[in-house]
C-alpha cells in the first residue's frame, strides 16, 4: 500500500499551495476561513460537505467556501492524489470590488471557464510561479468563479493612458523581473483595475504580454545566430530551459528546432 504524502510549495505571500495523496482517510472534519480550490489528480476524492457526500474525479474542479465544514477520504481502495490552493476571501474581493463572495453549490464545477482560470495556481507543486503569472491567475480565477456561479460582470470605463504608461515600461524593462506592483506603479493606477483595463484595451493579460514580448525578442537574437542560452539570459528568461518551455507552449516547437528550420 502506498504511503501517504504531503507536499507543500514555498510559500508565494499570496496564497498557499498544496500536492498530496491519501489512500484512505485523509482528514477528519474542519474548515478554513479561506477558499480551498483544487483538483484530484488520480482516483476518488470523497468529502462530505454541506450534508452531503461529494465525490470529486479527475477533469472538475474543487470549491470550497470559506468556513465550510469539510472532512476528506478516499473513495475507492486506490487512493486520491490532488493539488489544492487557499485563497483568502479578502484577495477575491480587491479584485472583485465588494461583490458577494460566489459561491459554487456542492462544492465541485464541471464549468471549463473555472477549470482553464485555475490550471496555472495548480501546477507542478515543484515548480515556482512567477509574481506576475500568479497575479494574473488571480484576477482571471477571481472572475471564473464569479462566472461559475452566476455574476454577471460589471461594466466599467477604461483608462487607456494608465494601460498604455504599463505596457511602455513593459518593453523598457523586459531583461528584468516584472511585477504587477511595478506596472501599477508605472501606471499610476491599482494593480486590479489596470489588469482588467490592460485585457480589455490589448487583449491579452499584462503576464501574456510580457512573456510573448521576451519571446518575440529571443526569436530575434536566435536568427541573428545568437546561441540559444545567451538569447533566454538577454531577454529575461530564467535560463535555457525556461525559454524552450514558453516557446514550446506558445509555438508548439522547441527555439532549437524552429531555428534549424530557419533558412538562410
Amino acid at each position: 500500500m502506498k504511503q501517504d504524502w504531503i507536499l507543500r510549495a514555498a510559500p508565494s505571500g499570496q496564497l498557499e499551495r498544496i500536492e498530496a495523496y491519501f489512500g484512505g482517510p485523509g482528514y477528519g472534519m474542519h474548515r478554513h476561513d479561506t477558499y480551498a480550490i483544487g483538483r484530484t489528480l488520480s482516483g476518488v476524492q470523497s468529502f462530505h460537505y454541506r450534508r452531503g457526500l461529494r465525490h470529486s474525479l479527475p477533469g472538475g474542479t474543487i470549491v470550497l467556501h470559506p468556513d465550510e465544514v469539510h472532512d476528506g477520504q478516499a473513495g475507492t481502495e486506490a487512493g486520491f492524489h490532488y493539488r489544492m490552493i487557499y485563497v483568502e476571501p479578502a484577495l477575491i474581493q480587491q479584485i472583485l470590488g465588494g461583490r458577494p463572495l460566489p459561491f459554487i453549490p456542492g462544492g465541485i464545477s464541471a464549468d471549463p471557464r473555472l477549470y482553464a482560470a485555475s490550471a496555472s495556481l495548480l501546477q507542478d507543486t515543484h515548480e515556482p510561479i512567477d509574481p506576475l503569472q500568479e497575479d494574473d491567475a488571480l484576477y482571471e480565477l477571481s472572475h471564473a468563479l464569479c462566472a461559475a456561479a452566476g455574476g454577471k460582470p460589471a461594466r466599467r470605463s477604461v483608462d487607456y493612458a494608465a494601460a498604455e504608461r504599463a505596457r511602455q515600461y513593459i518593453h523598457a524593462s523586459l531583461e528584468q523581473s516584472i511585477t504587477l506592483e511595478q506596472l501599477s506603479a508605472a501606471a499610476g493606477t491599482d494593480r486590479w483595475s489596470l489588469s482588467r483595463d490592460f485585457r480589455a484595451l490589448f487583449g491579452t493579460s499584462p503576464y501574456r504580454y510580457v512573456m510573448l514580448r521576451r519571446l518575440d525578442q529571443a526569436r530575434r537574437l536566435i536568427a541573428a545566430g545568437m546561441p540559444l542560452a545567451q538569447a533566454a539570459a538577454a531577454a529575461g528568461f530564467t535560463d535555457q530551459s525556461h525559454l524552450t518551455r514558453r516557446h514550446a507552449q506558445t509555438y508548439g516547437m522547441a527555439p532549437d528546432r524552429w531555428r534549424r528550420m530557419l533558412r538562410r
